[in-house]
C-alpha cells in the first residue's frame, strides 16, 4: 500500500509543479525563454529530486514544442495538393 501512497504524493507534486509552470508561462509567454524561466521556477519551487525531474521534463517539453511549432510554421498549409 506504500507504493500507492508514494505515487499519489508524486502525482500531487507534479500537479503543483505544472500549476507553477502554467502560471509562469501565462505571465512570461510560452516561447523558448518563457519556457526556460518557467521550468526554472517550477523546478526551484519543488525541492530535491522531484524538482530536478520536473525541470528536466519541462525542458524536454519546451524543446519538443518549439521544434514542433517550427515545423508547423515551415509547412504553412499553402502547398498544392496533386
Amino acid at each position: 500500500m506504500r507504493g500507492v501512497q508514494d505515487s499519489l504524493i508524486d502525482y500531487a507534486v507534479g500537479l503543483g509543479g505544472g500549476v507553477v509552470y502554467a502560471l509562469s508561462n501565462a505571465l512570461l509567454g510560452s516561447g523558448l525563454i518563457g519556457g526556460l524561466i518557467g521550468a526554472g521556477i517550477a523546478g526551484s519551487t519543488i525541492q530535491g529530486a522531484r524538482g530536478t525531474a520536473i525541470a528536466t521534463i519541462l525542458g524536454f517539453q519546451t524543446t519538443v514544442g518549439s521544434i514542433g511549432q517550427g515545423a508547423k510554421a515551415a509547412g504553412n498549409g499553402t502547398e498544392e495538393v496533386m
